[in-house]
């Protein structure tokens, strides 16, 4: 027995798994109640497939299974009294949808229907205090069942983080009013799968494929709510500088917070900056025209107790990426969305037809100093697919030139650990004839690198957030077809993909559902993938863990 067991991230300790406290610094309560809240979304799942099977089903609940998924995935929520909301919600949505599934079982059938399930689908604690919850909470984990196969146990926990990072897509999409019910159904099919122990490893494998092309769907799905709502990106040159006067920096992912804070902050002398994952935002046409929006400030995630203690003003974290703050910088810091932090101000969610209320950041940045200045340069960003193809001509005559050999899709997730300097020198070691495909925190390694130009198209072409992996998939396809390859195996690209949390778990499965072999993964393989399911994926599709720089260089430029 341990007091918490989780392995879904790429720094799981000893890449095997913490037991005691998360590398990411997720308490061992927290981490529970996240198990123990997966745990009842699979009773919902139970309870929401048949009832869909009957005409049968709530949008709210349905919604709320994703957000629910989201709240879990790494550095997003540490907020131990969140969770066991999350999980009192969970109980109360799942006995509703279970009430109105035998109700509707009793109408067709004319009898009243079976009125138990799973524990999972029927479990009700006699209290939410935080002791009845754990005490569950430890027989539900992901290690709880000691004979499970290791191999249907891991092939399951892939299902699952795909699950999230498909959930934390569909939760912007919703976002800015994108919907696609299908997705979420499919969240509560999946969950279903993953409690049936009837399925073999070689079904749930199928499963992992499936999980990946509906991923690519709801990636989709978020492209076109974005650029729906914000306008394509534009090759854009960001300003890493700071302005004088007081400022807001705001982090995560959501565009439409950052939308409704510029609004809000427009004529009230607060500039606005943007930190890691959203620096994205200075590339989209709706956002130039405020002038306060000053640009970006700092670089990757994890450096947050150095830069945010530098900029003095209020961080707004809209998403996850959250790390433990300082104590001397923590009351500065608002959580909103489903990110949360105990100890740090949640802003609530909007209410219908309203705005989020971010007056108290406001008024917040207003008594305090500016920014301390971090560095005083620019960089291109907002080569999204549509930016690619405006410039299509241009690329597939530098490739037909031999002026361009190589594409190397660098996308994914940054993180602490010092293996991944493996990525800023492949990206050095590169030849002058290879360009960058980048999207994703994994760009923080080598996006300030001077790498020049091939024909006056950047070497680096960054797409976005990992949100954005999208466009990736959306540039190698529109090359495929330029060049009339069937196989995007046959394309001039490379892929060398950094992984950290879930979503970048899901990236990866919607390149393996496309067929995309030769794909390395680093800085170290999942530890949630077993010895036979990680063969299964080295022979099938060729998947391959980080070697040496110069090797890796030297096979990648020729496609191995």
């Amino acid at each position: 027995m341990t007091d918490m067991f989780c392995w879904q991230c790429q720094e799981a300790l000893k890449n095997s798994g913490c037991t005691t406290v998360g590398v990411c610094g997720k308490s061992t309560d927290v981490s529970n109640l996240q198990d123990l809240l997966i745990y009842l979304l699979k009773g919902i799942s139970f309870w929401g497939t048949r009832g869909r099977n009957m005409g049968v089903s709530d949008n709210a609940t349905d919604y709320f299974v994703a957000q629910a998924l989201f709240a879990t995935i790494t550095n997003a929520n540490f907020d131990e009294a969140r969770f066991v909301q999350l999980i009192k919600q969970a109980v109360e949505l799942r006995d509703a949808l279970k009430a109105a599934a035998q109700e509707k079982c009793k109408a067709l059938h004319g009898n009243p229907c079976p009125g138990g399930g799973p524990d999972w689908a029927d479990w009700k604690p006699e209290s939410y205090d935080l002791d009845v919850l754990l005490a569950k909470a430890e027989a539900v984990g992901v290690m709880a069942n000691e004979s499970l196969d290791p191999d249907v146990r891991s092939l399951r926990e892939l299902i699952i983080y795909g699950l999230k990072g498909i959930a934390a897509y569909v939760d912007h999409a919703y976002v800015l009013d994108a919907e696609d019910p299908e997705v979420l159904a499919f969240l509560q099919e999946m969950l279903e799968a993953t409690t049936d122990a009837k399925l073999t490893a070689e079904e749930l494998t199928g499963l992992v494929l499936k999980t990946g092309e509906m991923g690519l769907r709801t990636m989709a799905l978020l492209d076109r709510a974005n650029t729906g709502a914000y306008g394509d990106p534009e090759p854009t040159q960001v300003n890493l500088g700071v302005r004088p006067g007081s400022g807001i920096l705001v982090s995560g992912h959501d565009l439409r917070d950052i939308d409704e804070l510029l609004q809000q902050t427009e004529g009230t002398g607060v500039n606005v900056y943007t930190h890691g994952e959203m620096l994205p935002a200075n590339a989209y046409p709706a956002f130039k025209k405020y002038d306060h929006f000053v640009g970006n400030y700092g670089g990757s995630w994890w450096k947050q107790k150095v830069e945010f203690e530098k900029f003095n003003g209020p961080i707004l974290m809209t998403t996850n990426c959250i790390v433990k703050p300082r104590e001397s910088y923590q009351d500065r810091i608002f959580t909103t969305g489903m990110a949360g932090f105990p100890g740090c101000e949640h802003i609530p969610d909007r209410n219908p037809g309203e705005q989020k209320d971010f007056s108290k950041i406001i008024e917040m940045a207003k008594t305090l100093p500016g920014p301390e200045s971090l560095e005083e340069k620019t960089i291109t960003i907002g080569f999204a697919h549509q930016a690619v193809m405006n410039h299509a001509g241009a690329v597939i005559d530098a490739i037909k030139s031999g002026d361009i050999k190589r594409f190397v899709v660098m996308g994914g997730c940054d993180g602490r650990h010092r293996s991944r300097e493996y990525y800023t020198q492949v990206a050095e070691t590169l030849p002058n004839d290879a360009v960058i495909l980048t999207a994703g925190c994994a760009k923080f390694r080598y996006n300030k690198l001077a790498l020049g130009d091939i024909n006056g198209i950047p070497r680096i072409l960054d797409a976005g957030q990992c949100n954005d992996s999208y466009s990736l998939i959306r540039t190698a396809q529109a090359l495929a077809e330029a060049f009339e390859v069937e196989n995007v195996n046959d394309l001039p690209i490379s892929y060398d993909i950094a992984w950290y949390e879930q979503k970048a778990v899901i990236v990866l499965l919607a390149l393996l559902s496309l067929g995309v072999k030769k794909i390395r993964l680093g800085p170290t393989l999942p530890a949630f993938l077993s010895p036979n399911v990680t063969e299964v994926l080295v022979k099938t599709f060729d998947l391959m863990p980080n070697g040496e720089v110069e090797s890796d260089v030297a096979a990648m430029m020729v496609g191995a």
